[in-house]
């Protein structure tokens, strides 16, 4: 036999329980600063116990807020989203806001579907890092037109799209990344890239390409490849790359992933890292530190891009005006080379 669910507890429920109105109770509730600490302090603790749990939605239709922001995603599981998810939600957390996080898989389609349900969900702001294959931006538009806070971080629009940006100084990665193995004596560099359609990659290759330049080196196409950034697909280009001689010298992979799995391709070839090929990956993944030879690597300070969407979105919470987003800011981040044992013969 099913029991009667006992019916939830109301701010009556309270105000009554403690002998004091409704209306106090909701102003000690929403910390209205009239009411004094020892009366929040009583309201709080018997909101506890009497088990009262706040319909945030109502409340926030009354405020037009939510105190919510949605985050979309390509992969929690990267090292670089997640390091900027947890900045972010300590930072927003500060604010008093909650933290939604989607997670795209990659899939441009996914990603629609996402921004749907965020829009449907009423939250206050919108941050994204777009898939791969995301050339089509028109499933933000609605967030424009209704003046929603929208920051794209790390991968951002190729095209101008009227949002907060704040990317990576993707260009100075890949100088720094080719500018290293040339200096460290490397000649046949070969590189590993993701997919064009994509920003980050157009600016790392850009990069790379100059350092060459500057070093007078050739940019050899045949020994660069672009595709997801994948362990699998990196050791399926390395087996190409190592078909032929000459081999490569130095190698440039533009994720971490692909870097370590030149190691492991290595140890099943006999080839020597630094000694047969200089290797420099790019995220800073701890995984990166830890191996033997530890890989040298683009650091892309994921910390400070959390604080950089933060306030970019802290910017257009205080105006949310249309005005501000037709007027789209671009912050660039800054990137490090570390040096390690990949390109550093002991």
């Amino acid at each position: 036999m099913k029991k009667n669910k006992k019916p939830e507890s109301t701010i009556v429920d309270i105000a009554r329980e403690l002998g004091i109105s409704a209306a106090t109770v909701s102003r000690a509730l929403n910390d209205h600063p009239k009411i004094s600490k020892r009366t929040k302090e009583r309201v709080s603790q018997k909101a506890l116990e009497l088990g009262y749990r706040r319909n945030q939605l109502a409340s926030s239709l009354r405020n037009s807020r939510t105190f919510t922001v949605g985050m979309i995603v390509p992969r929690i599981s990267m090292f670089f989203h997640a390091e900027v998810i947890s900045g972010v939600q300590n930072l927003l957390h500060r604010k008093g806001y909650n933290l939604i996080i989607c997670q795209s898989n990659d899939s441009d389609e996914i990603e629609k579907e996402l921004a749907a349900t965020l829009y449907s969900s009423r939250v206050d702001g919108v941050l994204v890092a777009s898939t791969l294959y995301t050339t089509d931006y028109s499933h933000f538009d609605v967030f424009v037109e209704k003046g929603i806070p929208l920051v794209f971080y790390d991968r951002v629009p190729v095209d101008p799209y009227p949002a907060q940006l704040v990317e990576g100084d993707e260009y100075r990665g890949g100088y720094l990344a080719g500018e290293h193995l040339a200096q460290m004596g490397c000649t046949r560099i070969a590189a590993i890239f993701g997919l064009l359609s994509c920003s980050l990659y157009r600016g790392r290759l850009k990069g790379f390409k100059d350092a060459l330049t500057a070093y007078k080196l050739e940019a050899d196409e045949s020994r660069i490849y672009f595709h997801e950034l994948t362990h699998e697909n990196a050791l399926k280009t390395l087996e190409i790359l190592f078909s032929t001689k000459p081999y490569p010298d130095g190698l440039f992979t533009a994720n971490d992933t692909s870097a370590l799995a030149m190691l492991d391709f290595a140890r099943q070839r006999g080839i020597r890292i630094p000694e047969d090929l200089k290797l420099v990956g790019y995220s800073n993944d701890p995984r990166a530190a830890s191996v033997t030879p530890s890989i040298t690597t683009i650091d892309q300070f994921p910390g400070e891009v959390a604080i950089q969407v933060v306030d970019a979105l802290g910017r257009l919470l205080e105006n949310r005006t249309k005005s501000i987003l037709e007027e789209p800011r671009t912050v660039v981040t800054p990137v490090a080379l570390i040096k390690r044992q990949s390109t550093n013969p002991q």
